[in-house]
Formats: structure tokens, C-alpha cells, sequence
């Protein structure tokens, strides 16, 4: 399905973060003829608190820096076990394993076409 070129701009942004520090398994959903007033879901996870803090702030550094913008909101990183960074078009949920595992987000949302989560054109000339 495709989306507007700042959607596409930010996923990219968002999957770049992602693979720089690590993420776990990151997963994209096509939510448009689901909720209709959120494009994509972004899932991924860290092993610790702090990797979930860490994923959570590079996505919104790489956001900011290639796409001019940020989060509408962000909720629940005061104890980091499931971020949720709100970006209107798209929304990231960042996880521990464990709180990932348990909400299983991906099965939930089942019905919903999955896209390949790979980082595009990455080469080590985009690395900052």
C-alpha cells in the first residue's frame, strides 16, 4: 500500500533508528483500513529498560534530523517497558521482550498486511 512521501520519509527514518541501536525484530503494520486514522504501526524491542530508552530517543533524533519532525506525544517512558511514540500518520511502539511478548501486538493485529521492515539503502555512508 503506498503512502504520502513523508510517511514513507518517516518509516525509513523510524527503521534507521531502529537498526542503529539494536532494535529487536522490528515489525511494520499497515493500519489505514484498520483504524483509518493511523497509517503504519512500528514494532520493535529491547532487552533492557535502557535499550528501550535508548531505540525511543534515536527514533526521535532521526525523525527530527531527516524529517523536520517529531512525536505528537510520547507515553510510558518513565518505566520503558512499552513506549508509544505517536507521530499521527505513524505510530512506534517500543517494547521490552517481555512486555512485547505478553501484548503480542503483531497477533492482535493479525488482519493487518505486514511490510518488509528493512532499513532501505542502508550503507555506512548514513551513519552520523
Amino acid at each position: 500500500m503506498g503512502h504520502d512521501e513523508e510517511t514513507e520519509q518517516l518509516l525509513a527514518a523510524t527503521l534507521e533508528a531502529i537498526d542503529d541501536k539494536l532494535g529487536n525484530a522490528p515489525v511494520v503494520l499497515e493500519m489505514t483500513a484498520l483504524l483509518g486514522v493511523v497509517d503504519l504501526f512500528v514494532i520493535t524491542a529491547g532487552r533492557s529498560d535502557r535499550q528501550v530508552r535508548t531505540i525511543t530517543e534515536e527514533v526521535e533524533r532521526i525523525a527530527k534530523l531527516r524529517c523536520g519532525r517529531g512525536p505528537i506525544r510520547i507515553e510510558g517512558l518513565s518505566d520503558a517497558r512499552w513506549v508509544l511514540m505517536d507521530f499521527g500518520d505513524v505510530v512506534v511502539h517500543v517494547f521490552d521482550e517481555e512486555t512485547r511478548a505478553y501484548y503480542d501486538l503483531e497477533h492482535l493485529w493479525s488482519a493487518a498486511p505486514r511490510r518488509r521492515a528493512e532499513r532501505p539503502h542502508a550503507d555506512a555512508s548514513d551513519r552520523r
